[in-house]
């Protein structure tokens, strides 16, 4: 016997088999029950949500001989040639391929024979709103007047398309799209009366990937098990067969292109390219994952975002405070408008490339929200004393202004081992990673050189006002216990274990004349020279 699809295979036989439709299923249990059946439906709604499932399920129940309270019996006659599609009186029709006048015209000679077994005559007609203005016209009166023993059920992906002559003789359910926990759990359920294993990352990855439907679930889940069919299905194996990509390389990604590094950023993408993923999905799940990054940074309630682990969470999280609100909106717009480029080019790659720089990098934009990125970008390189060129020719020079002497700089130091040049050249990148809590007060601090060797970072009294009330407050916050997370993530990228102290300049004069200022001189950001 040729193998049948799962989808085909577990079609609802029950109406608690039915997933997320609970509205749709207790209206029309209490109207089996009280025997009020009506005599024309619209099932309206997305693909594979149950429509055609539940027309089927409602005939068979409609028409069964020992009805087993609101179910059929699936034992009788009728419940078995229904199931097989050889009864007469439930008649299937496709309005895609037969939508023309003649085609309703049949159907309209034929009700006027009653059943030759059972109660009702179902007509189930599937896309209906295929059909031609003349066969709607033709079908009119008699959906408005069948006789007592016909019922029809008119099911449709496009409900807009329909004629309001339609609409007002049926009553109408709408079929809303299925949640990732049922649909999680009916897989969970189909797996067990196979007697197959899947991990729970597996199963959801897949329940996501149908967006909604079960029908397109069922399907995602039969190529799976084929991959490896008599092994646990795994995480791995439903991203490798589906060519997703795992959310930790997205979390990679937009932390890259937070930090502005365009070659890591690149080389991402390269990867997962070379791993033979598909591009057009890969845009689409990053535009996915920076939703989730947006929802929480803008919401409290992290259970909005249902398709993700824990772990993920919490990591979401982490990021979503590395980058303000209007940057987020930003990228999304970006990726946004890639998906609808990338759809028809030769390209892609290049594509989704320069999109990925102009998220790095927004001078390179001139659309409007760019502009809070690229202030932004400003004041950092203002904060580190560079040099901002006026770059425009022939503009008027400010008026000099006589300005108080400000005390000489300290001289900058001889050598500098490398491991206190790799964490100054590296300064942002780590001030990126670690907690938002020391980064507020790293921030505020000049990387400079003790007299050991050690990263020393000065802090000047003003810093010290604007977070502490106390010079004894500012010492027990600098702790070297409390820079444990400051070490462990110089350590993770420089590759070295740095001893790093913290001193509070006695004053100004002090603050610039004692400490020499590394990251003048080996900056992560190039100084821009006045022309």
């Amino acid at each position: 016997m040729s193998y049948t699809a799962m989808y085909r295979k577990f079609r609802p036989s029950r109406f608690e088999d039915v997933k997320g439709q609970d509205h749709i299923v207790t209206t029309l249990k209490n109207q089996i029950k009280s025997d009020r059946i009506g005599h024309a439906y619209l099932f309206c709604g997305t693909r594979g949500t149950g429509k055609t499932s539940v027309a089927k399920l409602f005939a068979k129940a409609i028409n069964c001989e020992h009805r087993n309270g609101e179910d059929p019996c699936m034992e009788c006659a009728s419940c078995k040639s229904i199931q097989s599609g050889s009864n007469m009186n439930v008649i299937e029709i496709d309005a895609a391929s037969n939508n023309g006048v003649d085609n309703i015209r049949q159907i309209v000679e034929e009700v006027q024979y009653p059943p030759t077994e059972g109660r009702f005559k179902v007509y189930i007609i599937d896309e209906v709103h295929m059909l031609s203005i003349g066969a709607f016209n033709a079908l009119l009166k008699t959906l408005e007047e069948p006789p007592s023993y016909v019922v029809f059920i008119l099911a449709t992906t496009e409900v807009h398309k329909l004629p309001v002559t339609i609409l007002s003789r049926c009553q109408r359910y709408d079929f809303k799209r299925i949640g990732v926990d049922d649909i999680s759990r009916r897989i969970d359920e189909l797996l067990k009366i196979e007697n197959l294993e899947a991990e729970e990352d597996a199963v959801r990855y897949v329940a996501k990937a149908a967006d909604g439907s079960m029908r397109d679930a069922l399907s995602l889940l039969d190529q799976c098990l084929a991959f490896n069919f008599g092994k646990k299905l795994t995480y791995q194996m439903v991203l490798d067969v589906l060519g997703a990509v795992d959310s930790s390389v997205y979390s990679n990604l937009v932390r890259a292109i937070i930090a502005g590094d365009v070659s890591t950023s690149i080389r991402l993408l390269e990867d997962a390219v070379m791993e033979g993923r598909e591009i057009s999905q890969f845009v689409t799940d990053l535009t996915w994952y920076l939703r989730n990054l947006l929802l929480a940074k803008t919401s409290d309630d992290m259970s909005i975002i249902a398709d993700m682990s824990k772990e993920a969470l919490s990591k979401l999280s982490d990021e979503a405070r590395l980058v303000p609100t209007e940057t987020i909106i930003r990228y999304i717009r970006v990726f946004s408008e890639l998906t609808n480029q990338i759809r028809y080019a030769s390209n892609k790659r290049v594509l989704t490339e320069i999109a990925i720089i102009k998220l790095c990098k927004p001078e390179t934009e001139a659309k409007v929200d760019s502009v809070i990125p690229r202030i932004a970008s400003i004041e950092d390189k203002l904060e580190k004393g560079v040099i901002m060129s006026a770059g425009v020719q022939g503009a008027a020079a400010p008026s000099a202004e006589p300005q108080k002497d400000r005390p000489k700089p300290a001289p900058m130091p001889k050598s500098v081992p490398d491991d206190i040049k790799s964490v100054v050249e590296n300064w942002r990148r780590i001030l990126g990673e670690v907690d938002i809590s020391h980064r507020m007060f790293a921030k505020n601090a000049k990387p400079s050189l003790g007299s050991d060797g050690e990263l020393l970072l000065v802090f000047s009294k003003e810093a010290c006002r604007a977070h502490f009330e106390t010079s004894e407050e500012f010492t027990r916050a600098h702790a070297e216990a409390n820079l444990k997370d400051l070490k462990d993530t110089i350590e993770k990228i420089v590759g070295k274990e740095i001893t790093i102290k913290t001193v509070l300049a006695e004053d100004e004069v002090h603050f610039e004349t004692d400490y020499p200022d590394l990251s003048k001189m080996f900056g992560d950001l190039p100084i821009v020279e006045e022309e």
